[in-house]
């Protein structure tokens, strides 16, 4: 029988690969492990207690915010703030950064930004939500507050990034540019057990996630390649959490994604908390991911802790075959 890995060893023994190996990182992530457990707690039961639903307000994004929301960023932050090992914190559900006061000895060198419930709409009924979350190192003085700028950092010189799969089982993936492991949320000994060693996406799949409905609000080149996807005899599949749409991407390969509309030119995902952060994990699976006028994600620049972006993520020969489609009908279009 195999022996049983927790999250807590196995990031204790990769501390080694940390590029600033210190401990600090790797009680941050087992602090995220932490506030996963509760909050899949909490959404396992949801439907039991009165946290259902819509709590009324609209986040920074735009998004009607979910009951739900409130008490993942809360725990999150609660979590976060406790050990020391985090100076700020940026989230979808906070108009600005919340800096951490430092803790009596330390001096946290790491910043958090975090999408605490990832398609919390979904909740009512009862379809698979996340967490997202991706680490930097902090710029500004360690004696002081953390500043905004300190957020404003490409994904590529994120720290580590992960997110939290609270499905049939609760998965936690992440990655700190050392390859991608996954675990899964053993209920019987409450840890987290090393389930999936070493991700690869497969190179090409069967598979494309769009919200089809808004087909008619794209730019040609994105119908075109849509219409190929049909064509080709691709599956649809969109559920309407970034989360559940690319973890299947990442285990059975495909395409996600989510261009620009007329509503939305910009794109609607935002690219410090979502987009970084899920990019960063896709590529060190051996995957694609950039925008829809194919600029890698990961050196965007950031200007706003809300920025929001177009994105295409997934299978590298799906995204280059993507690209193929983007340069045709750009070109068509610009004559």
């Amino acid at each position: 029988m195999n022996r049983i890995v927790t999250l807590d060893e196995f990031i204790i023994k990769r501390q080694k690969d940390f590029p600033y190996a210190s401990g600090e990182l790797t009680g941050l992530l087992r602090d995220i492990g932490v506030a996963a457990k509760i909050i899949n707690r909490e959404v396992n039961r949801a439907g039991l207690v009165n946290i259902l639903g819509v709590e009324g307000s609209e986040n920074q994004s735009g998004d009607i915010v979910q009951k739900l929301d409130i008490f993942s960023n809360e725990v999150m932050i609660e979590c976060l703030a406790n050990s020391g090992e985090c100076c700020g914190i940026a989230s979808e559900e906070d108009e600005s950064i919340i800096p951490v006061n430092s803790i009596a000895g330390k001096d946290a060198k790491y910043i958090v930004v975090m999408d605490p419930l990832d398609g919390s709409s979904n909740i009512d009924v009862n379809v698979s939500v996340g967490t997202i979350f991706g680490i930097y190192r902090r710029k500004s003085d360690k004696k002081q507050l953390v500043e905004t700028s300190d957020f404003y950092q490409k994904g590529d010189e994120l720290v580590a990034s992960g997110y939290v799969l609270y499905g049939t089982s609760t998965m936690l993936v992440y990655t700190t540019g050392k390859g991608v492991n996954g675990f899964t949320l053993d209920p019987s000994i409450g840890e987290f057990c090393l389930s999936h060693r070493d991700i690869q996406i497969p190179a090409k799949g069967n598979y494309y996630s769009v919200n089809q409905g808004y087909y008619s609000k794209f730019d040609l080149e994105m119908r075109r390649y849509i219409d190929h996807c049909a064509d080709m005899n691709y599956r649809l599949r969109y559920i309407g959490s970034m989360v559940s749409d690319i973890h299947r991407i990442l285990f059975q390969g495909g395409i996600f994604l989510y261009p620009n509309t007329r509503k939305y030119p910009l794109g609607k995902l935002r690219l410090l908390y979502e987009c970084n952060p899920m990019s960063f994990i896709v590529e060190q699976s051996g995957g694609k991911a950039f925008n829809t006028k194919l600029k890698r994600i990961l050196d965007e620049d950031v200007h706003d802790i809300h920025q929001k972006c177009t994105i295409a993520i997934g299978s590298p020969l799906m995204l280059d075959e993507m690209k193929q489609f983007v340069e045709k009908y750009q070109a068509t279009t610009a004559q």
